[in-house]
C-alpha cells in the first residue's frame, strides 16, 4: 500500500517514521506540500520516492493508494472533499472537520464515489482499547458509573493552537481525546452535554471543563488544556473498585484497584513503533475487504464525536469564522 501525504509538517514526520517502521505492510511513497523544497528536503529525510510542490500533482499520482492528511484542521474540509474528487481514498488526521455539518458532507462524497474515508484519531484503533474494554466487561469493578479524564500539555507557543482562522483551541484538538476516552468506555447515547471554558486573549479556548450524561446514569468529567501540563489519566470508577489508565493519549499502563484501593491487577500494553501504525494497519486491512470506513471509527461515530464538539462550542461561544462565511 503505497501512501501519499498532503502535508509536510510535525505529526507527519512521526507518520513517516512509523510507516517507515512497517516494512513490507504500507510505503511511504509521495509527500507533497505548498512549496516544492519543503516536500522534497521532507522526502529526503524519510526515503520517499516522489515529491511534489502542490497537493493536486500528488493526488493525481496513481501509484497513489491512500492519502494521509495532516494539514491544520480548518484545512481538513477542502483536502478531503480535493482528494475524494480525485478518487483517493483517505486517513485523515483528527481533528477531523471543524463541525458536523462538514463530516457529514465529506462522508457522504465518499460513501457515493465508493471509496474509504476514516478519521486517524489513533486511540481508537490502539490494543489498549481492547484490552480497557475487556477488563470492564469481566465485571472486575462492578457497574461503571462513572469516570474522569483529563488531558493537557503546556503548547501555548503554537500558532495554529492560539490562531481561530486554523480552528485552533483546545476542543478539536485536546478534548477530543477526553471525549473519545468517555465515548470508548461508556458505549452508550449521550443524552447531555455541559461545557465551560477559559479563553486566550485571541479568543480560543485555552482550557475546557465538560460534563457528558449518558444514557444509564453515567457520568463522565473531563477536562483538557493547551496551556498546562496534566497527568492525563483517565479513572473509571465501579461499585467494586475502580481502572486507572495511565496516559488516555497513548495508554501505557492500565491498572485495577479494589475498593480498599488495593491493587488487584496491572496492564501492560504491547510494544508499538509510535502508536500510529494501528490506524495505518486498519486502513490496509478495510481496503483489501472492500470497506469504506475502518471499524474502530465508522463514520457514523465520527459524525457522533462532531456532534458533541459542536455542542460544547455552542455552549462555550466558540465559533470559526468559516462557520460565519457559511451562515452569511
Amino acid at each position: 500500500m503505497k501512501i501519499g501525504f498532503l502535508g509536510a509538517g510535525k505529526i507527519a514526520a512521526e507518520m513517516a517514521r512509523t510507516i517507515n517502521g512497517l516494512k513490507g505492510v504500507a510505503e511511504a511513497y509521495a509527500v507533497a506540500a505548498r512549496e516544492y523544497d519543503r516536500a522534497k528536503q521532507f522526502a529526503d529525510t524519510y526515503g520517499f520516492a516522489k515529491a511534489y510542490g502542490s497537493y493536486e500533482e500528488m493526488l493525481a499520482d496513481e501509484n497513489v493508494d491512500l492519502v494521509y492528511i495532516s494539514t491544520p484542521i480548518a484545512m481538513h474540509y477542502e483536502h478531503v472533499k480535493m482528494s475524494i474528487s480525485y478518487g483517493k481514498n483517505v486517513l485523515c488526521e483528527k481533528g477531523f472537520m471543524l463541525n458536523a455539518s462538514q463530516a457529514e458532507e465529506v462522508f457522504q462524497l465518499a460513501e457515493e464515489k465508493g471509496i474509504l474515508l476514516t478519521e486517524g484519531i489513533w486511540t481508537r484503533y490502539m490494543p489498549s482499547r481492547k484490552m480497557l474494554e475487556g477488563i470492564l466487561d469481566s465485571g472486575v469493578i462492578g457497574k461503571a458509573t462513572s469516570l474522569c479524564a483529563n488531558l493537557g500539555y503546556s503548547l501555548a507557543d503554537i500558532e495554529r493552537l492560539q490562531d481561530i482562522k486554523l480552528g485552533g483551541g483546545t476542543v478539536l484538538d485536546l478534548g477530543i481525546y477526553t471525549v473519545n476516552f468517555a465515548c470508548m468506555v461508556f458505549r452508550d447515547k449521550v443524552e447531555k452535554v455541559a461545557a465551560a471554558c477559559t479563553k486566550t486573549e485571541r479568543g480560543v479556548d485555552g482550557q475546557d471543563s465538560v460534563t457528558l450524561i449518558f444514557e444509564g446514569s453515567k457520568i463522565a468529567s473531563l477536562f483538557s488544556s493547551f496551556l498546562v501540563q496534566t497527568d492525563r489519566r483517565g479513572v473509571i470508577f465501579g461499585d467494586k473498585g475502580f481502572v486507572e489508565v495511565e496516559n488516555i493519549n497513548n495508554c501505557e499502563k492500565i491498572t485495577v484497584y479494589d475498593l480498599e484501593r488495593n491493587m488487584i491487577e496491572e496492564y501492560a500494553v504491547p510494544e508499538q513503533i509510535t502508536g500510529l501504525e494501528y490506524e495505518v494497519l486498519s486502513c490496509k486491512k478495510a481496503l483489501l475487504e472492500g470497506r469504506l470506513e475502518c471499524p474502530e471509527m465508522p463514520h457514523s461515530e465520527s459524525l457522533r464525536m462532531m456532534q458533541i464538539m459542536d455542542e460544547m462550542r455552542r455552549q462555550m461561544g466558540i465559533i470559526f469564522p468559516v462557520e460565519l462565511q457559511q451562515e452569511g
